[in-house]
């Protein structure tokens, strides 16, 4: 089993690693970090620019997971995916039989993540697994 994190380098991601870190060390379990890099709409050689941008972001995000796995001990996997976030996240978890999928949300209302399909929204309808959706830090020391 594992535990998969969605991973951005955006504030909620980085208090869902904070989290992911403290489940996979108490389970056990090895973290998937996981980047969705799907490039919008294929139109030729933009396209392909596009897609590999996207794809290094991803890399270069995910450096600073890794680096905070192995600072806590915690085995990672890394995965940029040429999905978008939600699909990237909910095959990685079936491929890596995971316990739960952690995502970090950005504050937005229930209301907004419906209409605009926020990863959190999203998988919380699809997932067949335990969806943990950790709130972004408010600006209180914790």
């Amino acid at each position: 089993m594992s535990v998969v994190l969605g991973y951005d380098e955006s504030p909620g991601a980085e208090r869902a690693l904070r989290v992911a870190l403290e489940v996979a060390a108490a389970f056990g379990e090895p973290l998937v970090l996981v980047y969705g890099a799907a490039a919008p709409g294929p139109a030729g050689e933009e396209y392909r620019a596009h897609r590999q941008a996207v794809l290094q972001a991803g890399r270069s995000a995910l450096a600073r997971a890794v680096e905070a796995a192995d600072e806590a001990g915690v085995p990672s996997t890394v995965e940029v995916v040429d999905e978008k976030p939600p699909q990237a996240l909910l095959d990685a978890a079936h491929r890596h039989r995971a316990r739960v999928i952690i995502v970090g949300t950005w504050g937005d209302s229930p209301i907004r993540g419906a209409l605009l399909g926020s990863t959190p929204h999203k998988l919380l309808h699809l997932s067949r697994i335990p969806v943990l959706c950790v709130p972004t830090e408010s600006g209180t020391a914790s």
